[in-house]
Order: structure tokens, then C-alpha cells, then sequence
């Protein structure tokens, strides 16, 4: 009689979720009829609005650095799984500080390409290997209003729910794409109007991804969102949610949209065909006795020794480059541990790999600024269910003391022996991060500076004007009084202070007026 039970119950069961699935598809073949997109194979649409830099505001209470979007145009061909997507972007009214290459000079072209797992950016007539962003260019594929109706659709076992959403009852539909749970909502009158996701980023976790959908209009049969609205996490000011300081990613009001306009179909260049993610490398170049530029990437980190232990300047990019450095580090001085990590500012590539020390018990120093959302948002120990760190996975037992921080809290903090100074300032005046930190070894006449100054490459001309970040950091050394022969750059190359000096027209021994 148990068996018996048990068995009508699994079949209720499969019953159950039959229905609930051919409900779902129920709901999303409505949608595509009336949308178009059960007709639709590929579109293009284009239109303007502006790009926000995710990662990469002013100051951790402020919104994401945003450009204008002079124009844009995207290509989707839903059947061979590609996108030809175009911006020109320029630096239009918005404020001109924060990261990500801002000020913009002029216009800037960008062609990114994504066809099934491969991704490139065309500079011209080549084709650069871009394989780290194929899956999230992919995906954003399924984030488009059609998409997701094709996506949902074609996913195994469609998940239907019902909600309130901005007063009217509206129906979800849930599915995944690889690792990623994709949520739509349809409106009463059949329209895509919210569609969501979570990623991960090295320094918040799991992180919203949220596209908003209004004002449709018919464009030769297919109904296509004319405001279209993309912001990660929550507004701040809206719903007092402070789990990440920036919002609006993108905004984009769309002129002209063209369904079944597939342009050329894209075909892969070799070399992208070829490229994989390169392995992460530590180079160790040593500057001065027991001082060690650790390079190898986009990114680099220094080591300082010290009597009794040592120090290391930023955590850039993720765990695994923070790994590959620990261990570099370990090589390097064998018999002293790694007690201090300073981190130059707040933005995601100089800060993503904070976490990793944090679990290694290693005292961070950085500006007053920083510390309270650290401490709430970037080292919590919420769970990471898209791609769990360290921290997350084996966290410290409940007596232990989480977080170890030194501040800068006013103009400058030194970290010392007794013999060896590591001396660090606040950059007044920056335009690129609010509680910028600077490092300086007096000894060795050794500044440490990120994203202030990137040198060029050699023999290249330099700017016909210095940047503004440029010329804080020169102006801060001045102020400081600051005796410098070399710069090591967290980007770049080190290079001496004389050739820093050329680049912004100042004269040599103007550090020293």
C-alpha cells in the first residue's frame, strides 16, 4: 500500500509539473505572438542614450561614472546565437570624474562580437580575441525582451509564478541560461516589461542585472520597447537600499528598430578561434632590496619588506590573481607572513581581490572613506551562489574577528619598522576616486600610484594636454614635498620622475619647490 501511495504520488507530481510548464509556455507563446517574436528570427535596432561604468563612480555612496551613447546599434540573430553590437560613446554633460577613462576626448567607436562561445572586438579590419566576456555577451542575448520569450520557451522546464509588480498582477516566468536564473515579467497587455538576472562580480557577489521595458511601439509587426532601461542592484534613493553604490548601467532610447534585418552574418576570425584565457602570471621585479613589482597582467601589486613581516599595495581584479600573488609572495620571503594590504581606492579592477586577503587574516589599510562599505557589503559573508569565493565557502568561526582595517583617516599614515618607512597620503583634489591613496618608500625614492599616471609606451608621443589626474598627482607630490626618482604605476611600466615631469611640462625639481 506504501509503494502505491509513493507512486501515485510521483506521478501527481510529474502531472503537476507538466502543467505548470505548459502553463508557462502558454503564457510565453501569447506574449511572442503579440510582441512578434514568434515570427522573428534576428533584429536590429538603434537609437541613443548613455552608458554608466559599472564599478567605476566617484566615491562609494555616488552612481556608476556615466558617458552619453552619441549613437547605438545592436544586431541579434536569436537563431545563430550572435550579436554585432556598436556604440560611440563621448563625454557629453556628465560630470567628468571617476574611472574607466574618464574624461572621454572626443568620440569613442566600439564593435563588440559575440557568436555561441566566441567574443572579439574589431579595431578596423582585426579581430581581438576578447574570450573572458563570450559568456556574459551570450547571455546578454537572453536579456533582450525577445530573446527572452525564445530562450524561455526553448528552456526544458519553465518555471510560472504571479506577482504585484507596479500595481498590476503580472506573470514571471523563471528559466535557466548555463549557471544563470533568468526572471521575466509579463504584463497584463503581453509585454516583456522586466527582465533579471544575477552576476558575479569579484567585489559585491552576486550582482543585479535588471533591464526595464516601457513604451512599446509597433515596428513592422514586432512590438519593441522605445525606453529601455538596464541598472544593477537597487536604487539607492528609491528604496534605501545601500547593497551597492552604484545603479544606472544604461539608457537607451531606441529610434529605429528593423525585425528580421539580420546585417552580414558573422563570421569568426581565426585568430579568436585560437584564443583562450590566458593563465594567470607574477613577475617579480625587484626595485630596490626587498621592494618587488609583481606584474604579469593588467594589474600590478608591490611588495615591501619590512623587519618582521611584509606589506603588499593593492589587491587588484579576483581571487585567482590574488592567489597567484600570495603565493609569489611567499617565494619571495619565506620566513616573514604577509600582515598588511593597501588598497589605492574603491574601484572594482583595484579592489576585487580584497576578499581573498581578508580570508587570509591580513589587515587592510585603506582611506576612512572606505571602511564601513567594506565591511557591510563587500566582505559579507551572504552567500555567493553564482561563483562562491574563498570567503564565502570556508568563512572564520563566529568568536573570531572578522575584519582587521587601518584607516587613513586624515592626510597620512606610515607604516613603519623602525627601519623601513612605507609612507601613504590621501591625493587631494583627484578626479578619478574619492579616498585615493598614494604609496611613497622615502628611502628608495619610490612613488606607488594607481590610475593617476599609466606611462606610455615607449618612444610614444604624449598627450598635446596633461590629464587632470595627472596633474593632481603632481600637484599632491608638490604639496607634499616629496623627494621622487621613480614611479612604479599599478599600470604600466616604472618609469623615472623626469620623464613623468616631461609628460605634464614641468621642469625637473619642481617635486621639490
Amino acid at each position: 500500500m506504501a509503494n502505491r501511495l509513493l507512486v501515485l504520488l510521483t506521478v501527481l507530481g510529474l502531472i503537476g509539473g507538466t502543467a505548470a510548464a505548459q502553463d508557462a509556455r502558454s503564457v510565453l507563446q501569447a506574449a511572442a505572438k503579440n510582441m512578434g517574436a514568434d515570427t522573428l528570427k534576428c533584429i536590429t535596432y538603434s537609437g541613443a542614450g548613455y552608458v554608466g561604468i559599472v564599478g567605476q563612480g566617484f566615491g562609494t555612496s555616488e552612481d556608476w561614472a556615466r558617458v552619453e551613447l552619441a549613437s547605438y546599434s545592436r544586431s541579434i540573430n536569436f537563431d545563430a546565437r550572435s550579436s554585432r553590437e556598436e556604440q560611440v560613446r563621448r563625454q557629453g554633460n556628465f560630470p567628468r570624474r571617476g574611472g574607466g577613462g574618464i574624461p572621454l576626448e572626443g568620440e569613442q567607436r566600439q564593435l563588440l562580437m559575440v557568436l555561441d562561445k566566441y567574443a572579439w572586438n574589431m579595431q578596423g579590419t582585426t579581430g581581438n580575441p576578447a574570450p573572458a566576456a563570450a559568456e556574459q555577451r551570450q547571455l546578454e542575448i537572453w536579456l533582450t525582451p525577445h530573446g527572452f520569450l525564445k530562450g524561455a520557451m526553448a528552456a526544458s522546464n519553465p518555471i510560472l509564478l504571479s506577482r504585484f509588480e507596479a500595481g498590476q498582477r503580472v506573470n514571471m516566468v523563471s528559466f535557466m541560461v548555463g549557471k544563470y536564473r533568468v526572471n521575466g515579467s509579463i504584463d497584463q497587455e503581453n509585454l516583456v516589461t522586466r527582465v533579471q538576472t544575477f552576476i558575479a562580480t569579484p567585489f559585491l557577489g552576486d550582482t543585479l542585472h535588471e533591464q526595464i521595458y516601457s513604451v512599446y511601439k509597433d515596428f513592422g509587426g514586432a512590438k519593441f520597447p522605445t525606453n529601455w532601461h538596464f541598472h544593477t542592484n537597487w536604487d539607492n534613493e528609491a528604496r534605501k537600499q545601500n547593497a551597492n553604490s552604484g545603479h544606472h548601467v544604461f539608457q537607451l532610447n531606441v529610434s529605429n528598430v528593423q525585425p528580421n534585418v539580420c546585417g552580414d552574418a558573422l563570421t569568426i576570425p581565426e585568430a579568436v578561434q585560437k584564443a583562450t584565457i590566458p593563465p594567470i602570471r607574477v613577475e617579480s621585479q625587484k626595485l630596490a632590496d626587498g621592494v618587488y613589482y609583481l606584474t604579469g597582467g593588467s594589474h600590478h601589486s608591490v611588495a615591501v619588506e619590512f623587519r618582521d613581516f611584509v606589506a603588499l599595495v593593492e589587491a587588484p581584479l579576483n581571487e585567482q590573481r590574488s592567489i597567484a600573488v600570495i603565493e609569489d609572495v611567499k617565494r619571495l620571503f619565506p620566513t616573514k607572513p604577509l600582515r598588511y594590504l593597501v588598497n589605492t581606492h574603491h574601484h572594482f579592477d583595484h579592489s576585487g581581490g580584497l576578499r581573498t586577503y581578508v580570508h587570509e587574516g591580513v589587515t587592510i589599510i585603506t582611506h576612512r572613506t572606505n571602511e564601513d562599505f567594506y565591511e557591510q557589503h563587500v566582505l559579507s559573508l551572504a552567500p555567493r551562489t553564482v561563483e562562491p569565493d574563498r570567503l564565502s565557502l570556508y568563512p572564520p568561526d563566529e568568536t573570531a574577528e572578522l575584519y582587521f582595517f587601518e584607516t587613513v583617516d586624515n592626510d597620512r599614515y606610515t607604516l613603519s619598522d623602525g627601519t623601513r618607512n612605507l609612507e601613504l597620503y590621501h591625493v587631494q583634489g583627484n578626479p578619478h576616486a574619492d579616498g585615493m591613496l598614494m604609496g611613497y618608500l622615502p628611502k628608495e625614492k619610490l612613488l606607488i600610484e594607481a590610475d593617476l599616471f599609466t606611462p606610455p609606451a615607449p618612444n610614444a608621443p604624449p598627450a598635446a594636454t596633461p590629464s587632470a589626474a595627472a596633474m593632481s598627482l603632481f600637484n599632491n607630490v608638490q604639496r607634499l614635498k616629496l623627494d621622487v626618482a621613480q614611479i612604479a604605476p599599478i599600470h604600466g611600466r616604472v618609469v623615472p620622475w623626469t620623464d613623468f615631469l616631461k609628460i605634464v611640462g614641468k621642469q625637473q625639481g619642481s617635486n621639490q619647490q
